[in-house]
Protein backbone atom coordinates (compact mmCIF):
# COMPACT_ATOMS: atom_id res chain seq x y z
CA UNK A 1 0.00 0.00 0.00
CA UNK A 2 1.30 3.46 -0.92
CA UNK A 3 -0.17 6.65 0.53
CA UNK A 4 -1.37 9.10 -2.11
CA UNK A 5 -1.54 12.87 -2.05
CA UNK A 6 -5.16 13.77 -1.27
CA UNK A 7 -5.49 17.21 0.32
CA UNK A 8 -3.87 20.45 1.38
CA UNK A 9 -4.80 21.49 4.90
CA UNK A 10 -4.58 25.00 6.34
CA UNK A 11 -5.44 26.32 9.78
CA UNK A 12 -7.61 29.44 9.68
CA UNK A 13 -7.64 31.98 12.47
CA UNK A 14 -10.80 33.50 10.93
CA UNK A 15 -12.79 30.90 9.00
CA UNK A 16 -15.13 33.43 7.37
CA UNK A 17 -12.22 35.54 6.09
CA UNK A 18 -10.37 32.49 4.77
CA UNK A 19 -13.43 31.05 3.04
CA UNK A 20 -14.18 34.45 1.45
CA UNK A 21 -10.54 34.78 0.26
CA UNK A 22 -10.45 31.34 -1.35
CA UNK A 23 -13.94 31.70 -2.83
CA UNK A 24 -12.71 34.89 -4.52
CA UNK A 25 -10.09 32.66 -6.17
CA UNK A 26 -12.74 30.20 -7.37
CA UNK A 27 -12.64 27.54 -4.63
CA UNK A 28 -16.12 26.04 -4.18
CA UNK A 29 -16.65 25.91 -0.42
CA UNK A 30 -20.20 24.89 0.48
CA UNK A 31 -22.74 27.29 1.93
CA UNK A 32 -22.27 27.62 5.68
CA UNK A 33 -18.52 26.97 5.51
CA UNK A 34 -17.94 30.45 6.96
CA UNK A 35 -19.15 29.30 10.38
CA UNK A 36 -18.03 25.67 10.28
CA UNK A 37 -15.11 24.34 12.33
CA UNK A 38 -13.90 22.36 9.28
CA UNK A 39 -14.55 23.06 5.59
CA UNK A 40 -13.49 21.38 2.35
CA UNK A 41 -13.42 22.54 -1.25
CA UNK A 42 -12.85 20.06 -4.08
CA UNK A 43 -9.91 20.75 -6.40
CA UNK A 44 -9.29 19.57 -9.95
CA UNK A 45 -7.85 16.09 -10.14
CA UNK A 46 -9.64 14.95 -6.99
CA UNK A 47 -7.57 16.87 -4.44
CA UNK A 48 -9.20 18.96 -1.71
CA UNK A 49 -8.39 22.17 0.15
CA UNK A 50 -9.16 21.74 3.85
CA UNK A 51 -9.62 24.57 6.33
CA UNK A 52 -9.79 24.01 10.08
CA UNK A 53 -10.24 26.65 12.74
CA UNK A 54 -7.59 27.04 15.41
CA UNK A 55 -10.18 25.84 17.96
CA UNK A 56 -10.75 22.65 15.96
CA UNK A 57 -7.04 21.86 15.92
CA UNK A 58 -6.77 22.53 19.66
CA UNK A 59 -9.70 20.16 20.30
CA UNK A 60 -7.54 17.19 19.28
CA UNK A 61 -4.11 18.72 20.00
CA UNK A 62 -4.48 20.98 23.06
CA UNK A 63 -0.78 21.85 23.09
CA UNK A 64 -0.87 23.14 19.48
CA UNK A 65 0.11 26.78 18.92
CA UNK A 66 -0.10 28.66 15.63
CA UNK A 67 3.23 29.07 13.89
CA UNK A 68 4.97 32.40 13.74
CA UNK A 69 6.52 33.95 10.68
CA UNK A 70 5.63 32.95 7.20
CA UNK A 71 6.96 32.08 3.80
CA UNK A 72 7.43 28.38 4.51
CA UNK A 73 4.59 27.15 2.30
CA UNK A 74 2.37 28.39 -0.48
CA UNK A 75 -0.36 27.29 -2.82
CA UNK A 76 0.34 27.93 -6.50
CA UNK A 77 -2.55 28.77 -8.84
CA UNK A 78 -2.19 28.63 -12.62
CA UNK A 79 -3.86 31.59 -14.33
CA UNK A 80 -4.98 31.62 -17.97
CA UNK A 81 -2.67 34.45 -19.00
CA UNK A 82 -0.12 36.94 -17.71
CA UNK A 83 -2.89 39.56 -17.80
CA UNK A 84 -4.99 37.38 -15.47
CA UNK A 85 -2.08 37.19 -13.00
CA UNK A 86 -2.04 41.00 -12.90
CA UNK A 87 -5.83 41.30 -12.66
CA UNK A 88 -6.25 38.73 -9.86
CA UNK A 89 -3.36 40.24 -7.90
CA UNK A 90 -4.86 43.74 -8.19
CA UNK A 91 -8.34 42.49 -7.24
CA UNK A 92 -7.06 40.78 -4.09
CA UNK A 93 -4.88 43.71 -3.02
CA UNK A 94 -7.77 46.13 -3.65
CA UNK A 95 -9.91 43.90 -1.40
CA UNK A 96 -7.41 44.45 1.41
CA UNK A 97 -5.20 41.36 1.14
CA UNK A 98 -1.43 41.71 1.50
CA UNK A 99 0.45 41.67 -1.79
CA UNK A 100 3.71 39.92 -0.93
CA UNK A 101 5.29 40.21 -4.39
CA UNK A 102 3.91 42.36 -7.20
CA UNK A 103 3.57 40.68 -10.61
CA UNK A 104 6.85 40.27 -12.46
CA UNK A 105 8.23 38.30 -15.39
CA UNK A 106 10.24 35.49 -13.80
CA UNK A 107 13.41 34.17 -15.43
CA UNK A 108 11.81 30.72 -15.68
CA UNK A 109 9.29 32.02 -18.25
CA UNK A 110 6.24 32.85 -16.15
CA UNK A 111 4.37 35.94 -15.04
CA UNK A 112 4.39 35.52 -11.26
CA UNK A 113 2.92 37.24 -8.18
CA UNK A 114 2.30 36.33 -4.54
CA UNK A 115 -0.62 37.40 -2.32
CA UNK A 116 -1.03 36.30 1.30
CA UNK A 117 -4.25 34.76 2.53
CA UNK A 118 -5.75 36.07 5.81
CA UNK A 119 -3.35 33.88 7.84
CA UNK A 120 -0.23 34.85 5.91
CA UNK A 121 -0.01 31.74 3.73
CA UNK A 122 1.43 32.55 0.33
CA UNK A 123 -0.80 32.15 -2.71
CA UNK A 124 1.32 32.18 -5.85
CA UNK A 125 -0.36 33.31 -9.06
CA UNK A 126 1.39 32.38 -12.30
CA UNK A 127 0.96 31.98 -16.05
CA UNK A 128 3.36 31.10 -18.85
CA UNK A 129 4.79 34.09 -20.70
CA UNK A 130 4.21 34.17 -24.48
CA UNK A 131 6.66 31.85 -26.20
CA UNK A 132 7.07 29.57 -23.19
Amino acid sequence: MTPRFDAIGLVASDMAASVAFYRRLGFAFPEGAETAPHAEAPLPGGLRLLLDTEETVRSFAPEWQPGTGGGRSSIALLCESPAEVDAVYEELVAAGHHGELKPWDAVWGQRYAVVNDPDGNGVDLFAPLPGN
